[in-house]
């Protein structure tokens, strides 16, 4: 198999000019960090990651708790114990109706934790 390989610059010229873009503008202040950081906690289980996609997912743009549990081989307290997680840092938003409770995304913490993996659109001279 043949593959081909793109040439890197070495040297000088390699120096002067940007390899990449960067992630961002200015690093990261230390309350941005520990916001962000509570964030990621938030998303850092397959179940909670699972649920966020799955609200995300589901139309209208809000899923009922009923249509959540029975994608898990786990527990209704379970289920809302990783919920409260995510409500708690902010990602979702909730809703009881009746008997069930819905919740949705909140773009804007979301988008937060897009934006801290983004790169930005074009790479800064060096």
């Amino acid at each position: 198999m043949t593959a081909t390989l793109p040439l890197i610059q070495t040297g000088q010229d390699a120096r002067d000019g940007a390899c990449c873009a960067p992630i961002a503008r200015q690093p990261l202040s230390e309350g941005d960090a520990a916001e962000l950081a509570a964030l990621l906690k938030a998303v850092a289980d397959p179940v909670r990651l699972r649920l966020l996609s799955m609200i995300g997912s589901h139309a209208g743009g809000e899923a009922c708790v009923c249509d959540l549990t029975d994608a898990f081989d786990l527990t209704a307290p379970t289920i809302s114990h990783h919920l409260k997680v995510l409500r708690t840092a902010g990602l979702i938003g909730s809703e009881r109706r009746g008997t069930w409770v819905y919740y949705w995304i909140i773009p804007g913490q979301v988008a937060r934790l897009g934006a801290l993996f983004t790169p930005m659109a074009e790479p800064l001279p060096r």
